[in-house]
């Protein structure tokens, strides 16, 4: 590309160091150079002596005006593409001059690097160029959605009005023919990126907030949560959740209870304000208030439950006042990431549904332990420290038969006397000292491991592996989990993430961001210690579930009839939503043909193999 044709002063003497020339690059051009471009542009005239309005005007002529840009705004960056290497350090020079960082790329090919590095605000290139010509260049940059936005002007020399058309189809913004002044080059330049900064300043907006309610949509929401932890400790964060929404569904149908949850998130916004908001899910809101002090905490609780009371919504012609349940958590308490402040909030919000005021804080479990279980927590401690938790494996088998080998993967902590202590005994003296993150990543990459081992042989079985919410919900354990299934080799569907009913009951928020993104992996479900009661059944429609494993409850209790009853309505319930059902603790043959004839899926219990150290069970021969 070349700007305008120019002659090299043979008869300049070079620059030399230390020279009087010393301070100027040798590719910057000399004062009033700038005229060059111009092919229209008469020799420039010495002004009258003593004439010092002429003075002023060739003055204010040969010296481009700096670009003005809003106060803290950054510099407009543009990026030149340019084979000539000579006519684009000019250009550059011209938009540095004007207050823009300006950057080179000489060859076409390297373009889409530069932007990635650079992030420039426009692309301005030639049309011409070896290897790649501009229009393909302009192509490649919209196929590419980081930079499709970006505007390309183009430079040309080529005067045929077809020609310019074709650079405009081609997705360019603009083009400047050559020769062209510095000062159109310069104002092309500013009125373009300015533009596209408020283009994009809008188009950021529209995906921060929600066109409907004002809210701030989830996922920018929970970017800024994820920004503030673990160094944010003063203020509160409050899960507001509207109540009886299952029998709005049923009573005014699903197109109106998305009105009133919209209309509920009007008021929600319009009282919280420019504090940040949002909702997380059907009927589950988040505000969380920076700062805000802790005698303030139960008043602004109130103030969001109120609201609710205060303002009637319709609902197809009839007037609605809706209930809200509130739970806080003051962020004193000292959170290492988003997931575990919200973690904590959604369990404030279990405990305010009990109580009368519908408002509750989170209250940290309470440090005291007894005796036996500081032993068994100091025994713990040193097995996460020796990496000396094991593992047992149960093998869950089909009721009418199959070769597809599955396991339940359980925890067991060897004392110093050698006695087994099962994961009934070591949860609840892990969750009070806050371990169940680590026991929870050290299971999942054992079982992982396996996974991958599997590849080199011929067993390919599907792990059940337990996992609390909490520990789902942190802020960097599903990426973790993707990225180690990806380095494995492993396919999703191998694994089973099993997750107890009340610990889902919960952290189903949580549980709920988790389980999308593992579903675009195949990883799968389990919702175990199933019971039914109105929380749990809508629980099993709102997780994408592929597995439910019943409670203990219904194989113990099953030759009552009321219970029996009660399970096979949560079977057929579960298999209305394409579920699984699997019956555990199966003890003796009587219950297993009773599951059986209530339509069970898999059977586990010691009727088919107690919990062992190894994967030996013979899947393909198994009578039940």
């Amino acid at each position: 590309m070349s700007f305008v044709p120019h002659e090299r002063n043979s008869s300049a003497s070079p620059i030399r160091p230390g020279g009087p020339g010393a301070a100027v690059r040798a590719e910057s051009p000399p004062a009033g150079y700038w005229r060059r471009w111009c092919a229209d542009a008469a020799p420039p005239e010495a002004p009258p002596a003593g004439d010092p309005a002429t003075t002023e005007t060739v003055e204010a002529e040969a010296t481009p005006q700096v670009v003005p840009v809003e106060q803290g705004e950054p510099a407009y960056r543009v990026i030149i593409v340019e084979d000539d290497r000579s006519q684009a350090l000019f250009a550059q020079g011209v938009l540095k001059g004007a207050g823009m960082d300006a950057e080179v790329v000489a060859v076409a090919s390297e373009t889409m690097a530069a932007m990635d590095r650079f992030q420039p605000d426009l692309m301005l290139m030639d049309l011409h160029m070896p290897g790649m010509s501009g229009t393909e260049l302009t192509a490649q940059i919209r196929s590419n959605p980081a930079h499709a936005h970006i505007p390309v002007v183009f430079l040309t020399g080529d005067t045929d009005p077809e020609r310019h058309l074709e650079v405009l189809d081609s997705g360019a913004d603009d083009y400047l023919s050559k020769p062209v002044r510095p000062r159109h080059l310069i104002a092309a330049v500013q009125n373009r990126v300015r533009r596209a900064r408020a283009l994009k300043l809008q188009r950021e907006q529209e995906v921060r907030r929600h066109p409907a309610t004002g809210l701030l949509t989830r996922n920018y929401m929970l970017q800024q949560l994820s920004l503030a932890f673990p160094q944010q400790t003063l203020g509160a964060v409050h899960f507001v959740v509207i109540e009886g929404t299952s029998a709005l569904r049923d009573h005014y149908g699903y197109a109106a209870l998305d009105a009133i949850l919209t209309d509920a998130g009007k008021l929600i916004a319009s009282v919280a304000g420019d504090r940040p908001a949002s909702r997380l899910n059907d009927n589950t809101f988040i505000v969380y208030w920076p700062g805000l002090p802790p005698d303030r905490h139960a008043v602004w609780a109130r103030q969001l439950r109120d609201v609710f009371i205060g303002h009637a919504l319709q609902a197809n012609g009839d007037s609605l006042r809706l209930r809200a349940c509130v739970g806080y958590v003051d962020l004193a308490h000292g959170f290492r990431d988003a997931g575990a402040a919200l973690a904590a909030a959604e369990e404030a919000l279990r405990l305010a549904r009990a109580e009368p005021t519908a408002i509750a804080a989170y209250r940290p479990q309470a440090d005291a332990v007894s005796e036996q279980a500081a032993q068994l927590l100091a025994q713990l401690q040193d097995a996460l420290a020796n990496e000396r938790l094991e593992l047992a494996f149960q093998p869950i088998v089909s009721v009418v038969g199959g070769d597809q080998e599955q396991y339940q993967t359980l925890v067991r902590l060897r004392d110093a006397a050698g006695l087994l202590h099962t994961a009934a005994e070591v949860v609840p003296v892990a969750e009070r000292a806050g371990l169940m993150h680590e026991i929870d990543r050290r299971v999942m990459s054992r079982a992982l491991a396996i996974l991958g081992d599997q590849l080199r042989g011929s067993k390919r079985a599907r792990l059940f592996v337990p996992q609390a919410a909490r520990t789902l919900g942190q802020d960097s354990y599903g990426q973790w989990l993707l990225e180690s299934l990806t380095d494995l080799g492993v396919e999703g569907k191998l694994l089973v993430v099993d997750v107890r009913l009340g610990d889902a009951l919960v952290h189903s928020v949580l549980l709920r961001e988790f389980c999308q993104r593992m579903m675009t992996a195949g990883v799968r479900l389990c919702l175990s210690q199933f019971q039914t009661n109105p929380e749990a059944d809508a629980l099993l429609a709102q997780l994408p579930l592929s597995y439910v494993r019943l409670s203990p409850h219904y194989a113990g209790k099953i030759d009552q009839q009321a219970v029996h009853d009660e399970m096979r309505l949560v079977i057929e319930r579960a298999h209305l939503l394409g579920l699984q059902v699997i019956g555990q603790h199966v003890e003796d043959p009587q219950t297993a043909a009773k599951l059986w004839l209530s339509g069970i899926d898999y059977i586990q219990g010691d009727l088919v193999q107690s919990a062992a150290g190894a994967m030996d069970f013979d899947f393909q021969h198994a009578l039940l």
